[in-house]
């Protein structure tokens, strides 16, 4: 699968294999705001909508150091529905890559959002047949076989297809955590239904109240000792069945019996049944790996009943996930206030799930169109309080809140032959950014300084650093403080004038020290 190697979208919308040590796989790309919708607050708090490569979003999310504070290792849940590489083309998605490429390319997005994922987080890959036993055993490598938890098994569809040989009505969604045992201690129970509800009842006034009807006082497999006499109140004495044996030991039965905790039916002749109360059962039920279509909705019931009222007139986006789907898995794995991440955000239903849920968003989509057609326009409708489908009512959501639209800029770097060159826009103060990005510092603007990390100064010179540019920007230097200085070009003597001022300060040359067979300087 070219383990050695890396994948890279092209400039025409395909990918390519290069080496791992490329700039094209090293290099940090600005996020640049394009827009502001809502209330935002302008910090890394706000909801984010990133236009551009998953790839290029989650690195930038993770180098970035400004980012990389908020994000790396703080990201309770990651959704994701990539393509499923089924050969078909979606008018909104290209689904026909090659095994080995997609692949690749899952490869290279799932290392990068196990770097995100909390300890106690969790991914959900959406899938079906065509990859999802290939990518469960990718995911076995990236995030260990002992942190795999379920494959949920949904029903896309209630009908039947008649015109094919097996009609395939199922999705599959791998389950990973990032540390399952603390994953399993920070999960949520599922709310128990209505139909769950009823099976506890009172029907002998019991002023401890309700407790589960129906249930059996034997089970199959048990030892001679759970083979006692029980007299009832009728005086009839009772044995286990042949074959079968109490459920509960005597000493058990006997505390249940002094507690008046056992029900031997309204004549007091009936098998004995030990009450398990609502009060002390668990708060929720375990969540099972089978999710039909009636209790989180099917891709038919998210294309007409939400999307196409939300969007009349539009040609329907061909995959959308129901919002009763997200909100289980939102439910389950994250609290309000966590952070969730979708890095092919389609259609943008987890922001919209999330959104409405209370917790925090990012969400990125590769699709120009498909961002302008569906996602912002969605997501700005939610904020607005103008989506009265899918969860709104089951939440009680009437708008509120916001979120803010950055691009993934473009790469700092250009070809020309063998040679690599900066590219045109890398000036002043973008130029600036990008090598603090580029460097791991966080962007600063003090003096003629761009950055710190510890005790080390970056100052970026979009131009030629001579002798007077290196005296002067030392000359700024606080005691035991060092600067690395990145320049376009350099006067011959000018770096050892630095290192003569200043022990352990540098001066590197953009871009060839920058990309150093590859590798970015750290």
């Amino acid at each position: 699968m070219n383990k050695d190697q890396a994948l890279v979208p092209t400039d025409e919308g395909g990918y390519q294999w290069v080496d791992r040590d490329d700039p094209r796989v090293t290099e940090v790309r600005l996020l640049h705001q394009a827009e502001r919708i809502g209330e935002v607050t302008d910090t890394l708090n706000d909801n984010l909508l990133i236009r551009g490569d998953s790839y290029d979003a989650l690195h930038a999310l993770i180098r970035t150091p400004e980012y990389a504070a908020r994000y790396r290792r703080k990201v309770k849940l990651v959704y994701i529905d990539p393509p499923f590489n089924t050969g078909q083309a979606f008018e909104h998605y290209d689904d026909a890559l090659e095994h080995s490429v997609w692949l690749g390319m899952m490869r290279e997005r799932l290392l990068l959002i196990r770097e995100l994922l909390a300890p106690d987080g969790s991914v959900w890959v959406h899938l079906d047949d065509a990859e999802m036993a290939y990518c469960r055993v990718l995911m076995d490598e990236i995030f260990g076989r002992g942190n795999f938890v379920a494959t949920v098994v949904w029903e896309t569809d209630q009908g039947r297809r008649n015109d094919t040989d097996i009609s395939i009505v199922q999705d599959y969604i791998l389950l990973y955590a990032a540390d399952r045992s603390s994953w399993r201690n920070a999960r949520n129970l599922l709310p128990r239904t209505a139909e769950q509800e009823k099976r506890y009842k009172n029907p002998d006034g019991d002023p401890r109240g309700p407790w589960l009807q129906g249930a059996d006082s034997t089970a199959r497999s048990g030892t001679e000792a759970l083979r006692y006499p029980i007299t009832l109140p009728s005086g009839r004495v009772v044995y286990p069945p042949s074959g079968v044996y109490w459920r509960f030991s005597k000493e058990n039965f006997e505390r249940a019996l002094a507690e008046d905790r056992v029900y031997f039916g309204v004549d007091g002749d009936r098998m004995p049944i030990v009450k398990r109360y609502l009060t002390e059962v668990q708060a929720g039920v375990v969540p099972r790996t089978w999710w039909p279509a009636n209790e989180v909705g099917s891709n038919m019931s998210a294309k007409r009943d939400h999307l196409r009222k939300l969007f009349p007139g539009v040609a329907a986006f061909a995959t959308p996930k129901p919002e009763g789907l997200l909100h289980r898995i939102i439910h389950i794995a994250t609290n309000p206030g966590d952070i969730v991440l979708d890095c092919f955000g389609g259609s943008g239903t987890t922001g919209a799930v999330a959104h409405k849920m209370g917790r925090q968003w990012v969400l990125a989509e590769v699709s120009p169109s498909t961002v302008e057609t569906f996602t912002k326009p969605r997501l700005t409708k939610v904020v607005n309080g103008e989506d009265p489908g899918g969860i709104t009512q089951e939440v009680e959501w009437n708008g509120g809140g916001g979120f803010r639209v950055l691009e993934v800029g473009p790469s700092l770097y250009e070809r020309a032959a063998d040679r690599l060159l900066l590219a045109d826009w890398a000036k002043g103060d973008m130029f600036a950014r990008a090598v603090a990005s580029q460097m791991g510092f966080a962007y600063e603007l003090d003096g003629p300084f761009a950055g710190r990390k510890g005790r080390t100064r970056l100052a970026v010179v979009d131009g030629v650093a001579d002798d007077v540019v290196v005296k002067s920007i030392v000359s700024y230097l606080d005691e035991e403080e060092r600067v690395t200085i990145v320049a376009k070009s350099a006067a011959p003597d000018a770096a050892e004038l630095l290192r003569q001022m200043s022990k352990g300060s540098r001066l590197l040359k953009a871009p060839g020290d920058l990309v150093r067979r590859g590798k970015v300087v750290r």
